[in-house]
């Protein structure tokens, strides 16, 4: 049954009802409050009140100020450091004896081998003196193994559930360009070093005007050179030498100038300014910074059989050991001994010209071999009919003896600059040119 009641009782009594209901869910009873705020502190952090009427609005401030001190504490906690133990591989190591060394055994050096052995880059097999290997081991079981191949590249083998696998990083250096002009005063290699010039840059820049000038016999007090070369940094520190990019060597007065190149088949090489390429046919000496101690000669008397015999070639003497270097591209046509010539090596060229090299110390090449030019095919000696550490190179054209010095500004030039390449050729070089000539007339002026 309905009991009527005046509209505005019936209104009053809709608004009564409404703020109680309000009130009643904003503010829950003080047990309901203290048991929910009672859950977000930690019992080591719980504070007890001593006053029974304190209200829940004025706890909050408090549990904020707790929460925010653990939440401090827990980003401030210390880091866990790794424990690696760093071996560096000298002469004579290999995997087993490193890992004895970093307390592991035989099953580990299996079981590392067995995960890298069809990973090139991490393969173990070929250890080099001065590289670092690092072992975390944990209970003594592997963790993880980091080999440092050099400053920019390393690999590091981790365990794993499945077994072990294998991350490779590379690090890419800074490349930066520096300028270095100097004067001869006795030879290209004290005038390098004087420059500060690494043996790496000096070899390199021998090598980019090897076709034109013979280093042992064409350098003289007074020559100077000028070049742009790359410096490679790490963090800040210089950590090597990159390519020459643009080279000037005046020699007797006579300005050779190259330009390292790239075509569009991505082939690198050393040009002139006119796209020559500084690579001829032959080098024109086989040995680098050593001296002359006998040149072609038909009518010398032989040192050991004090006889007139003649000498069809020239006599490089260095010290024993010194790289001896193969003239030109071809195969080699023999490689022996003998008791005249000692170690010998001889190289066809083509169809015309054959290189011999004798009293060797070491032969690096076998018969039947194909030969780069500038490839090491053997090491200075004294072999053979010799009277001490030198090279004896002998140069014939068609089977008849030649002077070696003189014939190698007759013969064909390497490959140079194809027609089509040349407009990009010339637009890469325009900057490097500019760059030498810019720094050669601030050297200049603050002479």
């Amino acid at each position: 049954m309905l009991l009527k009641y005046p509209k505005g009782h019936l209104i009053a009594a809709s608004v009564a009802t409404t703020i109680i209901g309000l009130v009643l869910l904003v503010a829950p009873s003080e047990k309901a409050s203290a048991k929910r705020n009672s859950i977000s502190i930690p019992v080591d952090l719980a504070v007890t009140s001593t006053q029974p009427d304190v209200k829940t609005a004025s706890s909050e401030p408090l549990i904020a100020k707790l929460s925010g001190d653990i939440q401090e504490k827990a980003q401030i906690a210390p880091e866990v450091k790794e424990n690696w133990k760093t071996i560096t591989i000298k002469s004579g190591d290999n995997l087993t004896s490193l890992f004895k060394r970093a307390g592991l055994g035989a099953r580990d050096v299996y079981e590392v081998s067995e995960a890298t052995k069809a990973n090139k880059s991490a393969n173990l097999k070929r250890l080099y003196p001065g590289e670092k290997l690092s072992f975390l081991i944990d209970d003594g079981r592997l963790q993880k193994l980091r080999r440092e191949k050099n400053q920019l590249e390393s690999i590091e083998i981790l365990r794993t559930e499945s077994g072990y696998s294998v991350i490779t990083n590379n690090r890419e250096p800074e490349i930066l360009h520096r300028f270095v002009s100097t004067t001869l005063d006795n030879s290209l290699f004290l005038a390098g070093e004087k420059a500060g010039l690494s043996q790496k840059v000096i070899m390199e820049l021998a090598n980019v005007f090897g076709g034109v000038i013979d280093f042992v016999y064409d350098p003289r007090q007074g020559d100077s050179f000028s070049l742009l070369f790359e410096e490679k940094y790490l963090d800040g520190n210089l950590i090597g030498s990159g390519n020459i990019i643009a080279a000037e060597f005046n020699n007797r007065g006579e300005v050779y100038r190259a330009f390292r190149y790239t075509d569009s088949e991505n082939n690198s090489g050393y040009y002139s300014p006119e796209g020559e390429s500084m690579q001829k046919a032959f080098l024109r000496s086989p040995v680098d910074f050593t001296r002359i101690s006998s040149g072609f000669n038909l009518r010398r008397k032989h040192p050991i059989h004090k006889k007139i015999k003649a000498h069809r070639g020239i006599d490089y003497v260095a010290a024993r050991g010194t790289p001896v270097y193969a003239a030109g591209n071809g195969r080699v046509i023999a490689s022996g001994y003998n008791r005249a010539n000692g170690n010998y090596v001889f190289i066809q060229h083509g169809a015309q010209y054959t290189t011999k090299y004798l009293h060797l110390h070491k032969r690096h090449v076998k018969r039947g071999q194909r030969v780069k030019q500038r490839q090491i095919i053997g090491r200075v000696g004294s072999t053979g009919y010799s009277t001490g550490p030198h090279l004896h190179y002998e140069f014939l054209v068609s089977g008849v003896h030649r002077n070696p010095r003189n014939i190698v500004k007759k013969l064909p030039k390497a490959k140079s600059i194809a027609k089509g390449e040349m407009p990009r050729f010339l637009e890469s070089i325009q900057p490097l040119l500019a760059q030498l000539e810019t720094h050669q007339r601030l050297l200049a002026y603050n002479q």
